[in-house]
């Protein structure tokens, strides 16, 4: 097991890692979106110093071997200096059910909120929701975080919870619901309170027109699209160079395709 060095200021180089999570920022600041970017300020206000900085190059180099998102938090694996890799939990405080009550029927107040919402953004005003309800939507503090690691670190937050919270940050920016329902309230939950699990049925019903009967009707293929993707929400984590949505769109074409020509083929004649 590599040791420290007193004669080097310097702690063992992690084990590499192949087909770990590697954060898709590798330079400068992580996370996009402001509400991503509000996560990572709370980490960073946390007073780490090196471990901070060691905790990125963790992130970056795909030392975080895998997460889960949990109804109890994110529980993940990183890969130190050790052949174990070491096991990480973050969870944040909890809003009270009466909160929750409180924060989605202010929101529902708002359909702008909930449009944007169902869109995948983060209204940048969603806050005053929250406030309006007595709590709050982001930690504020430390003492709304807890963490912990396997690790012999004694310092709390460690590198490789920092590693994993960089991690987190980023998905933020792909699923803003992440953020809800590491506060308690996860995404189907969140829709049904804000009515929205109904909303594709309360549609108004398309009618088609009924066709010559001298002819059979015109079959196209369906146009390619993602909502039921993004009505189940994002993949957690994912790390292709194209969305989820995106990489299997082919696939979506092609099953359009077959139907629309299956259908053609089945369709019963004008003359039976």
């Amino acid at each position: 097991m590599p040791q420290f060095d007193e004669r080097f200021p310097r702690w063992p180089k992690p084990l590499p890692v192949r087909g770990g999570i590697q954060a898709l920022s590798q330079h400068g600041a992580f996370g996009e979106r402001w509400w991503a970017k509000r996560w990572i300020a709370v980490l960073e206000g946390f007073g780490l110093g090196a471990r901070l900085t060691r905790g990125r190059s963790y992130a970056r180099r795909g030392q975080v071997t895998g997460i889960a998102i949990e109804p109890s938090g994110v529980r993940a694996t990183v890969q130190g200096s050790r052949e174990e890799p070491y096991t990480v939990t973050v969870r944040v405080k909890p809003l009270t059910r009466r909160q929750w009550r409180d924060v989605t029927a202010r929101i529902s107040e708002t359909p702008r909120f909930v449009a944007m919402l169902l869109n995948g953004e983060m209204p940048d005003d969603i806050e005053s929701a929250f406030r309006a309800a007595g709590c709050e939507l982001f930690p504020k503090s430390v003492r709304d975080v807890h963490t912990t690691c396997s690790c012999p670190d004694a310092s709390n937050p460690c590198k490789h919870i920092a590693a994993v919270y960089y991690l987190i940050g980023e998905e933020f920016d792909r699923d803003p619901f992440l953020l809800f329902g590491l506060r308690g309230l996860p995404r189907d939950a969140l829709l049904a309170a804000l009515s929205l699990e109904d909303s594709a049925a309360s549609a108004p019903a398309i009618t088609a027109v009924p066709e010559s009967p001298e002819r059979r009707p015109p079959v196209d293929a369906p146009p390619v699209d993602g909502w039921p993707l993004r009505r189940a929400g994002r993949f957690p984590f994912w790390s292709g160079e194209a969305s989820l949505e995106h990489a299997l769109s082919p696939a979506y074409r092609e099953a359009g395709e077959r139907a629309a020509a299956l259908l053609a083929e089945t369709w019963p004649d004008s003359t039976r």
